[in-house]
């Protein structure tokens, strides 16, 4: 069997998958996330090191009879993981979803130039990439930049932490604006810029290449016999789209979990006029384009949790009946935005209330908000020309039937649901069958073993109904983007 592992924001989550795709058993383990200032986010790396070892002791319980060839780790991208000289941790992670970063995401794109970034890496600069997080460091902590020997994102913790391989993968390693996407190589421009070396980044790989073997001590701990081989993984979002079949040009797949994206996967390279959209390599060998939200599902968990303090999120859906006809709007900033708008400092909000606005209406409008925001994405990509008929769904959202209807007219495309939502942790799981050459390739991979069980279709006459209210909220960005410069 092999093991699939998802290293979230909030949780790590493992999978067992026998060799013909069966799932045999999930677990998830929680850590802490931290927010020190206002708009920061951090973790420390250690705690998702022994979450991660104590899911696969959890996973393998009760699992002792069957063999486990390989481990593939799909991660959280673009968090900043620094090492010292003694291999310790230098400060807590820098995550996707921290704000600190504008002076220096301005500066890449201003100054350095958007035109010069897009050369040199495919890219221009975003507030939770990691580069500008190098250089908040470097400026605002000199003292543990100076202390840097290896540089390196969650998922390749991990890596390292199990096998000692000091590598990444290149769909990962796209989301750091340090790599050359298009050639697959570190942007000699971008190190020097930020002020390292190729001394202190990871050695480049394809997802699926074999990069070590568990460490035989920890093996042991584990209660694993024979070389347990581990593959160089990839980032979250590459791996959701292995885990769901996006493989191959001209696949699609909408995730709905606590940030949002829309992939769209190719066989070549491609760059957006103004890069509203990220030109990253995929897991499966070839590039792919992704749009992506900071806040998608969190919106909803948000206002459920913080504000309704009501965890019926079934409950307070069957209500929403009279869908393309709410008045309210939600604006789902509550992180800043990334794509297409890539404005850190713009936040939610609502609009469109009135006496008799119901609390359906707000669920109903979170729910359409997020929806309208990765429309906005999918826009860019019609623009370059790019036709997408039909989409994979996965993420904590996409359990929701009344989210994905939703999605589906606002969009106008058909929505296709698999029958194993287990996003990265099973794209991680397929990767390690790959390395371990029981499939040729990860196309091969998909096609055998990811399965269609439902597909939604859009409704021609909601579909009219959300192509008035999308031209209503696109207009909504434009007026209030100014309130937060």
């Amino acid at each position: 069997m092999y093991i699939g592992v998802d290293l979230g924001t909030s949780a790590v989550k493992l999978l067992a998958m026998s060799s013909e795709g069966e799932i045999l058993k999930t677990v998830s383990v929680e850590y802490p996330i931290s927010f020190p200032q206002s708009g920061w986010s951090e973790q420390n790396p250690e705690d998702w090191y022994k979450g991660t070892l104590e899911g696969i002791g959890k996973l393998l319980d009760g699992l002792k009879d069957k063999v486990v060839d390989g481990i593939g780790v799909g991660g959280q991208m673009h968090g900043l993981v620094i090492l010292d000289e003694k291999d310790e941790v230098i400060r807590p992670a820098i995550l996707w979803n921290d704000g600190r970063t504008t002076k220096e995401t301005d500066y890449l794109n201003n100054v350095i130039g958007q035109d010069k970034l897009s050369e040199y890496t495919g890219n221009i600069a975003f507030a939770g990439f990691t580069a500008p997080k190098v250089l908040w460091v470097k400026d605002n902590e000199p003292e543990n930049f100076a202390k840097i020997k290896k540089l390196m994102l969650p998922k390749d913790y991990i890596v390292y932490k199990l096998t000692g391989s000091y590598v990444s993968d290149y769909s990962d390693a796209s989301g750091m604006l340090l790599m050359d996407v298009k050639n697959k190589c570190w942007s000699k421009e971008m190190l020097e810029i930020c002020g390292i070396s190729h001394v202190e980044m990871p050695e480049l790989h394809e997802s699926f290449d074999v990069v070590g073997t568990v460490k035989p001590e920890i093996s042991q701990q584990l209660g694993i016999e024979g070389a347990l081989k581990v593959v160089a993984g990839a980032g979250d979002n590459a791996a959701a789209a292995i885990g769901t079949g996006t493989v191959g040009a001209g696949r699609c797949n909408l995730s709905l979990g606590t940030s949002g994206t829309i992939f769209i996967s190719n066989d070549k390279f491609s760059v957006d006029d103004k890069n509203s959209l990220h030109s990253f390599a995929h897991a499966d060998g070839g590039f792919h384009l992704m749009g992506c939200m900071l806040s998608a599902a969190s919106c909803n968990k948000w206002w459920m949790d913080e504000i309704l303090r009501d965890k019926d999120y079934a409950g307070n859906q069957e209500g929403i009946t009279k869908l393309g006809e709410n008045n309210v709007f939600f604006l789902p900033y509550l992180m800043g935005e990334r794509s297409p708008h890539n404005d850190p400092l713009v936040r939610a909000g609502f609009l469109g209330m009135s006496m008799d606005t119901t609390r359906e209406d707000m669920v109903q409008a979170v729910l359409e908000g997020v929806s309208f925001g990765l429309r906005d994405s999918l826009e860019v990509a019609r623009d370059l020309g790019v036709d997408i008929q039909i989409s994979n769904i996965c993420g904590g959202g996409a359990k929701s039937p009344l989210w994905r209807k939703i999605i589906a007219n606002i969009m106008n495309i058909k929505l296709e649901i698999q029958a194993n939502d287990e996003g990265p942790a099973l794209g991680g799981a397929i990767l390690a069958a790959v390395g371990c050459g029981k499939y040729k390739d990860v196309k091969e991979a998909a096609e055998q073993l990811v399965k269609v069980v439902e597909v939604v279709e859009p409704d021609p006459e909601l579909v009219a109904k959300y192509e008035e209210k999308y031209q209503v909220f696109k207009k909504l960005y434009p007026t209030v983007k100014g309130l937060y410069s």
